[in-house]
């Protein structure tokens, strides 16, 4: 097997092209990329290469992962090709994985069948109860989703396929973190939970323009979306609320939920109690996760899809050796490089290592650029669940099962102290 370390590629078979248009995803600009181009579906033949380039570099565990724009635009066979060339090209004792990420409007019966007998793992974009999804989340005339999503989900439990939700959190449902948390627990009965905070940045001359969206409806021409301004527009997640959304979701969930739903953001940082770093937002370094454009073009990251951080083609290069070019080690490496020294200083520092680089253009209280728009929320989120993490990892220490921590809370009334916290703090605002 390959001594290289494991490479991540998030495959874009579709480019930018989506058949909805929800007014935050600024990846919805990124066809301005390729403004020549007719077409932004990856051919068989770049599909075969890719492939084969992916089995080449991994070791034992190959993760084939799609997104998009919408990649089951695509068509099933593009995927049954797909699941077929990585049977083909798979080293001996290589084990593949499938995922692919979806808004689900396209999905039936022969798609989630499909799914199922692949094992595919699916991530299902959904924001909440009907009012809080179709906010943002609309078709190109204006109409919301919901009900074409929940269709999706309602087939894939039908299939018993593998299904993460995937939620983003922004202006229209951070107000609302027990309705959002009950709705996915206890109607949609889903167990895997992400929460994405949506940051949108904007220079002062941009954000009028970003404030009405990115996609075709508003009829606007849409600039190419980059990493760039010190604003955000209005649908994104303010820092401190976006803490506080984490944190009463938690403390629901540390109450009821442990072991039964599992929350990606509680998973990663239990991890970090640990010192294990599970996911590259809350690493010290990354540049291990590439963005491959439906054309072949390769990119530092999903998050980086943009002139600046093209690494190069695997029509003309390997995967392997250009997730190792200096460009891509230098941008992992300055993940934790360019941290400001308030956030070295952090007591929570080993849980967040600044999060991700594309939200680091605020400056810190000593006066240092480079600290994460999303802070004062994470701060405050990390230091408040230290206590109950430090539960669940003596007990884990001590041979228990982290979901014990739900007893000891009750022992310790917990849920009592936490309800007349509230109360009083309810009581000062007032």
């Amino acid at each position: 097997m390959s001594n290289l370390p494991p490479i991540h590629v998030l495959a874009k078979p579709t480019g930018a092209e989506c058949n909805l248009d929800c007014k935050y995803c600024f990846f919805l600009s990124k066809d301005n990329l390729y403004p020549e181009e007719k077409s932004s579906r990856m051919t068989d033949e770049l599909l075969e290469k890719y492939i084969r380039q992916l089995c080449e570099q991994a070791g034992e565990e190959v993760n084939v992962a799609w997104q998009g724009g919408e990649p089951t635009l695509m068509g099933l066979k593009f995927f049954q090709r797909s699941v077929e060339l990585a049977n083909i090209y798979r080293k001996p004792g290589q084990r593949i994985l499938h995922t692919i990420q979806t808004n689900g409007v396209l999905l039936d019966d022969d798609w989630c069948a499909f799914f199922k007998a692949n094992q595919f793992l699916v991530g299902l974009s959904v924001d909440g109860p009907r009012a809080l999804h179709d906010t943002y989340r609309v078709d190109r005339s204006g109409n919301g989703s919901f009900d074409r999503v929940l269709r999706g989900w309602k087939l894939l439990r039908k299939h018993a396929v593998d299904v993460n939700i995937l939620c983003t959190v922004h202006a229209a449902n951070v107000e609302h973190p027990l309705e959002v948390y009950r709705f996915f627990r206890d109607e949609m009965q889903a167990e895997y939970l992400q929460f994405i905070p949506i940051v949108e940045r904007a220079t002062p001359e941009l954000l009028p323009l970003a404030n009405r969206g990115w996609g075709e409806r508003t009829g606007a021409k849409r600039p190419l979306y980059v990493q760039q301004g010190t604003l955000v527009t209005e649908r994104s997640v303010d820092a401190a609320r976006f803490g506080q959304f984490l944190i009463a979701i938690y403390d629901e969930w540390v109450l009821l939920d442990v072991g039964k739903i599992f929350v990606q953001t509680f998973d990663v940082a239990l991890g970090s109690w640990f010192g294990q770093h599970n996911l590259c937002v809350f690493s010290p370094e990354c540049g291990l996760s590439l963005a491959l454009e439906h054309n072949g073009d390769i990119y530092s990251c999903d998050h980086f899809v943009e002139p600046g951080y093209r690494l190069g083609s695997i029509v003309d290069a390997d995967l392997a050796e250009v997730a190792s070019s200096p460009q891509q080690q230098q941008f992992g490496y300055d993940k934790f490089a360019q941290l400001p020294q308030y956030c070295r200083e952090c007591e929570v520092l080993f849980a967040c290592y600044g999060e991700c680089p594309r939200n680091r253009f605020i400056t810190a209280p000593d006066g240092t650029p480079g600290l994460n728009y999303l802070c004062a929320g994470y701060k405050q989120f990390f230091k408040h669940i230290g206590p109950t993490m430090q539960m669940m990892k003596k007990l884990i220490q001590q041979r228990h099962y982290a979901d014990e921590v739900m007893q000891l809370l009750k022992t310790n009334d917990y849920a009592a102290k936490k309800e007349n916290a509230e109360l009083a703090r309810a009581g000062k605002e007032g």
